[in-house]
Protein backbone atom coordinates (compact mmCIF):
# COMPACT_ATOMS: atom_id res chain seq x y z
CA UNK A 1 0.00 0.00 0.00
CA UNK A 2 1.39 3.47 -0.89
CA UNK A 3 1.85 5.57 1.95
CA UNK A 4 0.13 8.96 0.64
CA UNK A 5 1.37 10.72 3.86
CA UNK A 6 4.45 10.08 3.32
CA UNK A 7 4.33 11.13 -0.22
CA UNK A 8 2.66 14.41 0.61
CA UNK A 9 5.12 15.58 3.73
CA UNK A 10 7.76 14.77 1.28
CA UNK A 11 6.36 17.17 -0.99
CA UNK A 12 5.66 19.49 1.61
CA UNK A 13 9.61 19.45 2.71
CA UNK A 14 10.47 19.87 -0.79
CA UNK A 15 8.34 22.63 -1.90
CA UNK A 16 9.49 24.83 1.63
CA UNK A 17 13.25 23.87 0.90
CA UNK A 18 12.64 26.04 -2.62
CA UNK A 19 10.84 28.94 -0.69
CA UNK A 20 13.24 29.54 1.69
CA UNK A 21 15.78 30.39 -0.90
CA UNK A 22 13.17 32.78 -2.67
CA UNK A 23 12.44 33.97 0.51
CA UNK A 24 15.57 35.20 1.27
CA UNK A 25 16.29 36.36 -2.05
CA UNK A 26 13.10 38.50 -1.79
CA UNK A 27 14.42 39.82 1.56
CA UNK A 28 17.36 41.23 -0.07
CA UNK A 29 15.93 42.13 -3.21
CA UNK A 30 14.06 44.86 -0.79
CA UNK A 31 17.26 47.08 -0.09
CA UNK A 32 16.91 47.45 -4.25
CA UNK A 33 14.73 50.36 -3.12
CA UNK A 34 15.21 51.11 -0.07
CA UNK A 35 19.01 52.06 -0.05
CA UNK A 36 18.38 54.48 -3.31
CA UNK A 37 15.48 56.32 -1.46
CA UNK A 38 17.28 57.13 1.45
CA UNK A 39 20.37 57.82 -0.56
CA UNK A 40 18.63 60.35 -2.63
CA UNK A 41 16.72 61.82 1.01
CA UNK A 42 19.91 62.33 2.66
CA UNK A 43 21.61 64.09 -0.47
CA UNK A 44 18.20 65.99 -0.23
CA UNK A 45 18.66 67.29 3.45
CA UNK A 46 22.24 67.63 3.10
CA UNK A 47 21.52 69.46 0.09
CA UNK A 48 18.54 71.50 1.60
CA UNK A 49 18.77 72.12 5.40
CA UNK A 50 15.90 73.93 5.08
CA UNK A 51 13.89 70.88 5.05
CA UNK A 52 14.38 69.04 8.23
CA UNK A 53 14.26 71.85 10.37
CA UNK A 54 10.69 72.93 9.10
CA UNK A 55 9.48 70.33 11.56
CA UNK A 56 7.25 68.61 8.63
CA UNK A 57 9.09 65.84 7.61
CA UNK A 58 9.40 64.97 11.11
CA UNK A 59 5.47 65.80 11.91
CA UNK A 60 4.75 63.99 8.45
CA UNK A 61 6.23 60.63 9.51
CA UNK A 62 5.11 60.48 12.90
CA UNK A 63 1.63 60.99 12.36
CA UNK A 64 1.85 58.23 10.19
CA UNK A 65 3.84 55.28 12.71
CA UNK A 66 1.01 57.12 15.68
CA UNK A 67 -1.80 56.11 12.35
CA UNK A 68 -0.10 52.50 11.75
CA UNK A 69 0.20 51.92 15.71
CA UNK A 70 -3.14 52.90 15.94
CA UNK A 71 -4.80 50.73 13.02
CA UNK A 72 -2.25 47.58 13.61
CA UNK A 73 -3.16 47.36 17.38
CA UNK A 74 -7.04 47.50 16.62
CA UNK A 75 -6.40 44.96 13.91
CA UNK A 76 -4.08 42.59 16.44
CA UNK A 77 -6.67 42.77 19.04
CA UNK A 78 -9.50 41.44 15.81
CA UNK A 79 -7.32 38.18 16.33
CA UNK A 80 -7.41 37.73 19.99
CA UNK A 81 -10.72 35.66 21.56
CA UNK A 82 -11.14 38.73 23.29
CA UNK A 83 -15.01 40.18 23.34
CA UNK A 84 -15.63 43.36 21.21
CA UNK A 85 -15.60 45.68 24.87
CA UNK A 86 -12.63 43.75 25.90
CA UNK A 87 -11.02 44.79 22.53
CA UNK A 88 -12.41 48.58 22.74
CA UNK A 89 -11.26 49.07 26.41
CA UNK A 90 -7.75 47.69 25.36
CA UNK A 91 -6.90 49.54 22.64
CA UNK A 92 -8.06 52.89 24.43
CA UNK A 93 -6.10 51.79 27.58
CA UNK A 94 -3.28 51.42 25.35
CA UNK A 95 -3.59 54.54 22.75
CA UNK A 96 -4.76 57.02 25.50
CA UNK A 97 -2.21 57.29 26.97
CA UNK A 98 0.48 56.55 24.11
CA UNK A 99 -1.39 60.23 22.25
CA UNK A 100 -0.96 61.96 25.50
CA UNK A 101 2.49 60.98 25.53
CA UNK A 102 3.00 62.38 22.27
CA UNK A 103 1.21 65.41 22.73
CA UNK A 104 3.30 66.73 25.73
CA UNK A 105 6.43 65.52 24.16
CA UNK A 106 5.78 67.54 20.93
CA UNK A 107 4.85 70.50 23.36
CA UNK A 108 7.49 70.47 25.34
CA UNK A 109 9.36 70.07 22.36
CA UNK A 110 7.92 72.75 20.34
CA UNK A 111 8.04 75.36 23.20
CA UNK A 112 11.51 74.54 24.06
CA UNK A 113 11.17 73.48 27.36
CA UNK A 114 14.07 70.71 26.69
CA UNK A 115 16.46 73.39 25.80
CA UNK A 116 19.50 73.33 27.90
CA UNK A 117 19.10 76.76 29.51
CA UNK A 118 15.60 77.07 29.74
CA UNK A 119 16.23 74.92 33.38
CA UNK A 120 18.70 73.12 35.91
CA UNK A 121 16.09 70.20 35.95
CA UNK A 122 17.63 67.34 33.76
CA UNK A 123 13.99 67.26 31.59
CA UNK A 124 15.23 65.30 28.28
CA UNK A 125 17.18 62.64 30.11
CA UNK A 126 13.78 62.20 32.19
CA UNK A 127 11.64 62.04 28.86
CA UNK A 128 14.34 59.30 27.85
CA UNK A 129 14.04 56.78 30.50
CA UNK A 130 10.69 57.54 32.50
CA UNK A 131 8.56 56.49 30.09
CA UNK A 132 10.81 53.09 29.61
CA UNK A 133 10.59 52.43 33.68
CA UNK A 134 6.98 53.26 33.32
CA UNK A 135 5.96 51.54 30.07
CA UNK A 136 8.72 48.65 29.91
CA UNK A 137 7.36 46.53 32.99
CA UNK A 138 3.46 47.67 31.64
CA UNK A 139 3.89 46.07 28.54
CA UNK A 140 6.33 42.99 29.18
CA UNK A 141 4.50 41.89 32.18
CA UNK A 142 0.63 42.47 31.26
CA UNK A 143 -1.14 39.19 30.31
CA UNK A 144 -3.50 41.11 27.85
CA UNK A 145 -0.53 42.34 25.81
CA UNK A 146 0.91 38.64 25.87
CA UNK A 147 -2.76 37.87 24.07
CA UNK A 148 -1.86 40.49 21.54
CA UNK A 149 1.59 39.61 20.46
CA UNK A 150 0.53 36.20 19.67
CA UNK A 151 -2.29 37.14 17.47
CA UNK A 152 0.04 39.46 15.85
CA UNK A 153 1.95 38.56 12.83
CA UNK A 154 5.97 38.82 14.09
CA UNK A 155 6.82 40.88 11.49
CA UNK A 156 4.54 44.32 11.60
CA UNK A 157 6.28 45.69 14.74
CA UNK A 158 9.56 44.51 12.69
CA UNK A 159 9.02 46.35 9.47
CA UNK A 160 7.15 49.20 11.78
CA UNK A 161 11.01 50.73 12.22
CA UNK A 162 11.20 51.70 8.53
CA UNK A 163 10.68 55.24 9.46
CA UNK A 164 14.22 54.40 11.46
CA UNK A 165 15.89 55.42 8.03
CA UNK A 166 14.95 59.04 8.65
CA UNK A 167 17.54 59.06 11.35
CA UNK A 168 19.88 60.09 8.15
CA UNK A 169 18.89 63.43 9.23
CA UNK A 170 21.57 63.47 11.83
CA UNK A 171 24.09 62.17 9.24
CA UNK A 172 23.46 65.17 7.52
CA UNK A 173 23.65 67.38 9.72
CA UNK A 174 26.84 65.35 10.87
CA UNK A 175 28.29 66.34 7.65
CA UNK A 176 26.81 69.93 7.51
CA UNK A 177 29.26 70.44 10.59
CA UNK A 178 25.82 71.88 12.84
CA UNK A 179 26.02 68.56 14.96
CA UNK A 180 28.65 67.12 16.88
CA UNK A 181 30.14 64.60 14.66
CA UNK A 182 31.33 62.15 16.79
CA UNK A 183 27.41 62.15 18.39
CA UNK A 184 25.57 62.31 14.51
CA UNK A 185 27.59 60.08 12.64
CA UNK A 186 27.33 56.65 14.81
CA UNK A 187 23.71 57.75 15.87
CA UNK A 188 22.72 58.11 11.91
CA UNK A 189 24.39 55.18 10.52
CA UNK A 190 23.38 53.30 13.45
CA UNK A 191 19.47 54.07 12.41
CA UNK A 192 20.08 54.16 9.18
CA UNK A 193 21.03 50.34 9.10
CA UNK A 194 18.79 49.97 11.49
CA UNK A 195 16.16 51.32 9.29
CA UNK A 196 17.45 49.64 6.10
CA UNK A 197 17.63 46.09 7.29
CA UNK A 198 13.51 46.30 8.77
CA UNK A 199 12.06 44.89 6.11
CA UNK A 200 14.35 42.42 5.23
CA UNK A 201 14.41 41.06 8.92
CA UNK A 202 10.85 41.58 8.72
CA UNK A 203 10.32 39.17 5.46
CA UNK A 204 12.69 36.71 7.30
CA UNK A 205 10.28 36.76 10.37
CA UNK A 206 7.34 36.36 8.20
CA UNK A 207 8.60 32.78 7.24
CA UNK A 208 7.53 31.92 10.25
CA UNK A 209 11.09 29.47 10.61
CA UNK A 210 13.74 29.17 13.11
CA UNK A 211 16.14 30.99 11.03
CA UNK A 212 13.80 33.81 10.57
CA UNK A 213 13.44 34.43 14.33
CA UNK A 214 16.46 34.44 14.84
CA UNK A 215 17.35 36.86 12.41
CA UNK A 216 14.31 39.59 13.91
CA UNK A 217 15.82 38.78 17.42
CA UNK A 218 19.37 40.09 15.96
CA UNK A 219 17.92 43.10 14.36
CA UNK A 220 16.16 44.38 17.53
CA UNK A 221 19.68 43.81 19.35
CA UNK A 222 21.41 45.92 16.75
CA UNK A 223 18.08 48.57 17.05
CA UNK A 224 18.64 48.80 20.41
CA UNK A 225 22.62 48.85 20.28
CA UNK A 226 22.21 51.67 18.44
CA UNK A 227 20.14 53.80 20.46
CA UNK A 228 22.76 52.64 23.88
CA UNK A 229 25.52 54.11 21.36
CA UNK A 230 23.62 57.43 20.26
CA UNK A 231 22.27 58.25 23.60
CA UNK A 232 25.63 57.69 25.34
CA UNK A 233 27.16 60.00 22.77
CA UNK A 234 24.24 62.28 23.49
CA UNK A 235 24.92 63.04 26.67
CA UNK A 236 28.57 63.18 26.79
CA UNK A 237 28.25 65.70 24.43
CA UNK A 238 25.69 67.69 25.79
CA UNK A 239 25.59 70.63 28.36
CA UNK A 240 24.82 68.54 32.00
CA UNK A 241 26.74 67.21 34.53
CA UNK A 242 27.93 64.23 32.50
CA UNK A 243 29.57 66.28 29.86
CA UNK A 244 32.63 64.84 28.80
CA UNK A 245 33.13 66.41 25.25
CA UNK A 246 32.91 69.91 24.69
CA UNK A 247 31.99 70.25 20.76
CA UNK A 248 32.34 73.43 18.37
CA UNK A 249 28.70 73.41 18.09
CA UNK A 250 25.66 72.33 20.06
CA UNK A 251 24.97 68.67 20.70
CA UNK A 252 21.21 67.17 20.33
CA UNK A 253 20.97 67.94 24.21
CA UNK A 254 20.62 71.36 23.44
CA UNK A 255 17.02 70.76 22.62
CA UNK A 256 16.33 72.58 19.71
CA UNK A 257 13.17 71.63 17.63
CA UNK A 258 12.59 69.65 15.63
CA UNK A 259 15.86 67.32 16.66
CA UNK A 260 15.34 67.09 20.31
CA UNK A 261 12.02 65.49 19.44
CA UNK A 262 13.81 62.21 18.47
CA UNK A 263 15.53 61.80 22.07
CA UNK A 264 12.57 63.38 24.05
CA UNK A 265 10.13 60.79 22.46
CA UNK A 266 11.25 58.59 18.80
CA UNK A 267 13.78 56.99 21.12
CA UNK A 268 11.79 55.43 24.39
CA UNK A 269 8.86 54.45 21.97
CA UNK A 270 10.98 52.71 19.70
CA UNK A 271 12.92 51.01 22.31
CA UNK A 272 9.69 49.85 23.26
CA UNK A 273 9.02 48.93 20.83
CA UNK A 274 12.11 46.80 20.49
CA UNK A 275 11.27 45.15 23.78
CA UNK A 276 7.62 44.14 22.34
CA UNK A 277 8.99 42.52 18.96
CA UNK A 278 11.26 40.66 21.23
CA UNK A 279 9.10 39.15 23.61
CA UNK A 280 6.52 38.49 20.79
CA UNK A 281 9.79 36.45 18.71
CA UNK A 282 10.75 34.72 22.37
CA UNK A 283 7.36 33.56 22.97
CA UNK A 284 7.06 32.62 18.73
CA UNK A 285 10.58 30.40 19.67
CA UNK A 286 9.15 29.17 22.91
CA UNK A 287 6.02 27.48 21.52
Amino acid sequence: MVDVSTGVRDRYRASNLTERPNRALGAWHSLLWTVPVTTLWTLLIYWQPTIPASGVPTTAVRLMVYGLIAVGLWLGLAGTDLTVAQRRTTWFVVMAPFTLWAAVAWSAAINGVFRADATSLPLLPMAIFLPLAIGAPLLMLSKRMGQLLDSMPASWLVALQLYRVLGSVFLAAGLRGVLPGVFALPAGIGDVLTGLFAVPAAIAVASGTAEGRTTGIIWNIFGLADFAVAITLGMITSPGPLQLIIPNVPSIGAGAYPDVLTPAFVVPSSILLHMLSLRQLMRRSAN
